[in-house]
């Protein structure tokens, strides 16, 4: 289905006015959660490599 531009223009601001900006508030909460969920994703990635690291270690030195 072709539209012309000038509707097509008139569809695009009507659609970018129906736009809900987050306030200064919400983009600090959640680029905090962020941060603090990728730390805690981190930190829970490098205790279980640590945990499979020293039980594959365990596991050579008893067979090895």
């Amino acid at each position: 289905m072709a539209t012309n531009p000038v509707q097509f223009i008139q569809q695009t601001r009507a659609e970018v006015a129906k736009i809900v900006w987050p306030t200064r508030r919400e983009v600090i909460l959640t680029t905090i959660m962020v941060f603090i969920m990728a730390t805690l994703t981190a930190i829970f990635f490098a205790v279980v490599d640590i945990l499979i690291r020293t039980g594959l270690q365990g596991l050579f030195d008893l067979l090895g």
